[in-house]
């Protein structure tokens, strides 16, 4: 399938995700909103996996690039968040270890349903 067409179904989805944060009154990204979509999406079958393959693969590649805006940002902005950068590492140590757990927990979930599922 070609890259325009991946691209288009991933936009799509965005583009659903976007005017869902934007008519429901609830505070969640929309993003999440898409995310959400596409997984539904692939658990049902309406999209399969190599519908969207190359086109997520190389969004994924480049994703370290998206980052360095915001990190210019900070740097930029270093004397402002100076005053308060005690607080501001605690909180990314903190929510980084939290992520890490629960991405883990989650991990080792799934592996035990498919182990349980598969035999």
């Amino acid at each position: 399938m070609g890259y325009l067409f991946q691209f288009m179904i991933i936009g799509g989805i965005t583009l659903i995700g976007e005017l869902l944060h934007y008519f429901l009154p609830l505070p969640i990204p929309s993003s999440v909103y898409g995310m959400i979509i596409l997984f539904i999406c692939l658990l049902i079958g309406i999209i399969k996996e190599e519908d969207i393959k190359e086109t997520a693969d190389f969004l994924l590649l480049v994703m370290p690039i998206m980052f360095v805006g915001p990190s210019v940002g900070v740097m930029e902005n270093f004397s402002l968040l100076s005053s308060s950068l005690i607080p501001f590492i605690v909180i990314v140590l903190v929510s980084t270890f939290l992520i890490m757990l629960v991405t883990g927990m989650t991990a080792q979930m799934m592996i035990t349903y498919k182990e349980k599922h598969h035999e």
